[in-house]
């Protein structure tokens, strides 16, 4: 399907949010997080996949950001912070210490919680947009919440 100019601004505008949300919660920077969401509208225009309804679309854009980021990593310019340099990368002020959280969860975990909690998917739809088993994905949760709680106890920002 070829989109007009207005319709993909709209799409843009309606699914980009969460486009980057994922690649950010995948990547854990913002410059690397802008290029995967660039690199996935860039293959919804070159693809033009049919897709059937909103909720597909949406579940196709965000299964590309994550493949995107995957590239990404896998690229052979990628380098390694300096232990220091990685330190000083944080998130957004605006978005607190549940996110700083977030953010220094284990790398397999960070998508799932930003799908599941962020983006509202249920465990089945993470499952199916990161190619994984339901009970991968519960696990990986429950995982993560035990760390983040875990995490936030000790900032002292997490009451039970």
């Amino acid at each position: 399907m070829a989109y007009t100019r207005q319709e993909l601004e709209e799409l843009v505008g309606r699914h980009a949010p969460a486009v980057y949300r994922l690649a950010y919660a995948r990547t854990g920077s913002r410059e690397d997080a802008e290029d995967v969401m660039q690199e996935t509208f860039l293959r919804l225009l070159r693809r033009a996949p049919e897709l059937n309804g909103e909720e597909h679309l949406r579940a196709w854009l965000l299964r590309a950001a994550a493949n995107c980021a995957n590239s990404l990593h896998r690229r052979p310019w990628r380098y390694e912070l300096p232990l220091e340099e990685e330190i000083a990368q944080t998130p957004p002020p605006e978005h607190g210490e549940v996110l700083t959280a977030v953010m220094a969860l284990p790398e397999k975990y960070r998508i799932p919680v930003c799908l599941h909690y962020c983006e509202g998917y249920t465990t089945a739809e993470v499952a199916a947009i990161l190619g994984k088993k339901e009970a991968t994905v519960r696990t990986w949760l429950f995982r993560a919440r035990g760390l983040l709680r875990d995490m936030l106890t000790e900032e002292g920002t997490y009451e039970h």
